[in-house]
């Protein structure tokens, strides 16, 4: 028999191998569970800001608040005596502020990747979670933004930062990667907050339109400008959130890119490597995902919203952790590999003090929670216990912590003279202005929660199984 007569029979066979295929293997999980319509939907979500206040709400509030003004007595003290307060001395003129300024822009990267570049790769999965993660993305940045402003000691003087005509003709040095910052960060928080709220028009007229007070209604009616859902103004959504997501999406690689340039433009042994841009975004949308599991998680089981948050999203977060956890992995390889192949003395000392000197303890740290406790999400069992998830969840954000602090304390504490070797400790003001942050961030959140709609109606609607027009005639 000739070749291509066996190609023929082979061909002839697939049918009938696809007929004894069942067809629940190849169907992908629906994203509304229970097959749950339009009503239900709008219902479930509308009535989390409706309802009464939950008695647990403000418990939380209160202890948010509580930790929050951690933060802001920290830097009333820290401005009214000095930098020196946060335990910065030569060789650490980089502390806790700059490792806490990464990490929390890290944490503020995946809403916009759920949001940007997840809708423009059309992935559908990403519209029972968008929203709740672009709001924290927008209070991520905002605790972000307090280290850098307040770590130039003389914070009423911040605004030199930026450039405008002033008298004495000082300008900013604009080949100073701490002033790209600035212009990336407020860049990013901009293209962020537009994103979210231009999401949430639809929304907010769900809302304004359900409104039994004439206060929420007023609120809500200004805030949703005018939408009425018709032809034109759907058109004119559509064209706007893409040309966002189409804007926001370079910004994904950027903004961490340039604050990975704070450390890799300078000659300190252990920052000056071009692995760190590649390395910095991976590890944002690893610890972002991270944070997204850690808040969602306590939401989809305080608000039974199992319908909406499906396993199937659970298991597309966890793929996500696991993928950029094991970048960040190979990239703490490739340092180590770079500092052996480069046979600089400096490179390679600067490593083995990582894993082996004073500070191997949270180098261990960083890589047991980074690399070690993602690899479970290798097995479905493990995906599938929304608790064990949780966990883990919390340890990558504890891991991507250590991570900043590795790379910055490390270096610093012992660079090329060992005569001016050091020994980094936080002072407490260190220690309870960012311990605070959480409260602020949390505060924020939960006023989010209250407030407005945590899910994406509209989007939800437009992927659930009714909105097929063959649904229910398979």
């Amino acid at each position: 028999m000739s070749e291509s007569t066996e190609t023929a029979v082979g061909v002839a066979e697939i049918p009938a191998v696809l007929k004894e295929i069942n067809p629940a293997v190849l169907k992908r999980p629906d994203l509304v569970g229970h097959n749950r319509s339009f009503s239900w939907i709008t219902e479930k979500i509308c009535t989390i800001t409706e309802e009464k206040t939950p008695k647990w709400w403000w418990i939380c509030f209160c202890v948010a608040g509580f930790i929050a003004s951690f933060t802001i007595t920290g830097l009333i003290y820290q401005v009214g005596t000095g930098v020196g307060v946060w335990g910065l001395a030569n060789p650490m003129n980089w502390g806790w502020a700059i490792v806490n300024f990464v990490f929390w822009i890290g944490i503020g990267h995946a809403g916009t990747l759920i949001s940007a570049i997840l809708c423009l790769l059309k992935q559908k999965w990403r519209t029972s979670i968008n929203r709740s993660a672009e709001a924290m993305t927008i209070f991520a940045v905002v605790c972000a933004g307090i280290f850098p402003v307040f770590h130039v000691g003389r914070v009423w003087f911040a605004y030199w930062l930026f450039p405008f005509p002033n008298a004495n003709t000082i300008w900013p040095n604009f080949r100073s990667p701490l002033l790209w910052d600035v212009f990336a960060v407020s860049t990013y928080a901009t293209v962020s907050v537009l994103f979210w709220y231009v999401g949430m028009i639809p929304d907010l007229a769900t809302l304004r339109d359900r409104a039994k007070n004439k206060v929420r209604q007023v609120l809500y009616g200004i805030f949703s400008m005018g939408w009425r859902g018709s032809n034109r103004h759907w058109n004119n959504y559509e064209m706007m959130y893409l040309l966002l997501a189409g804007l926001a999406t370079p910004l994904v690689l950027s903004v961490h890119t340039i604050v990975s340039f704070d450390f890799a433009v300078a000659l300190v042994p252990g920052w000056h490597t071009t692995i760190f841009p590649p390395y910095f975004v991976a590890g944002a949308i690893f610890s972002g995902f991270g944070m997204v599991l850690t808040l969602m998680l306590p939401l989809r089981a305080v608000y039974k919203l199992d319908d909406l948050i499906t396993q199937y999203h659970i298991d597309c977060m966890c793929k996500i952790t696991l993928a950029t956890g094991s970048m960040v992995g190979y990239a703490y390889a490739m340092e180590f590999f770079i500092a052996w192949y480069g046979s600089n003395p400096y490179e390679g000392f600067a490593f083995v003090n990582r894993a082996f000197g004073p500070y191997a303890w949270a180098y261990w740290i960083m890589i047991s929670c980074n690399v070690i406790s993602p690899q479970l999400f290798w097995f479905k069992k493990v995906r599938r216990n929304t608790a064990l998830v949780w966990v883990i969840s919390i340890f990558v954000n504890v891991g991507m912590w250590f991570e900043r602090f590795v790379i910055t304390v490390t270096s610093l504490a012992r660079e090329f003279m060992p005569s001016s070797w050091g020994y980094y400790s936080p002072t407490v003001v260190d220690i309870f202005t960012y311990v605070g942050t959480f409260g602020v961030f949390s505060v924020l959140f939960l006023l989010f929660v209250r407030f407005l709609p945590i899910m994406a109606m509209a989007e939800i609607k437009a992927v659930s199984p009714q909105a097929d027009p063959h649904h229910g005639h398979q």
